[in-house]
């Protein structure tokens, strides 16, 4: 057997995958204050912008399956002909987790107690996870995740 014919023959994970889906490229959300939803998710979350305009805002997550870049993407459609603000209790967001470190839990929490946001804190046992949580300007729950196996 040749180097590429091993190469070849080695199990790929994605090859048993019942669908096509290998990742989370992009989640968009609806705002009616562009500034303040980009003022937390670029300064308080500190995620990367990668575009902003008049009515819509890029931010980077990380790289995602094949190279595409995973995005939080905002939009303002309060211009928009016929618009209607979304139905909070109609709405089927629940909440957006980001991850973060273990080693940057702590001082994550001091920081944003510190710049006034009212917390809550949970342990998830069956995923080992530990979870803060705040609203962002919009009013929605955004987590803040990290794998933490030690608790």
């Amino acid at each position: 057997m040749t180097d590429d014919e091993a190469t070849t023959d080695e199990a790929d994970p994605t090859d048993d995958a019942d669908g096509a889906v290998r990742g989370l490229g992009e989640v968009a959300l609806r705002t009616e204050d562009l500034d303040a939803a980009c003022d937390f998710y670029a300064d308080v979350l500190r995620l990367p912008v990668l575009d902003r305009d008049d009515t819509s805002a890029f931010f980077e997550l990380g790289t995602g399956y094949g190279g595409h870049t995973e995005v939080l993407a905002l939009f303002d459609r309060t211009g928009t002909d016929g618009y209607e603000p979304p139905a909070t209790p109609r709405t089927t967001l629940d909440h957006l987790a980001f991850e973060i470190d273990r080693a940057d839990f702590d001082a994550e929490r001091e920081r944003l107690e510190s710049l006034g946001y009212d917390l809550d804190t949970a342990y998830h046992d069956w995923v080992q996870w530990r979870s803060l949580y705040l609203r962002d300007p919009d009013g929605n729950r955004v987590e803040l995740v990290c794998y933490d196996p030690e608790d």
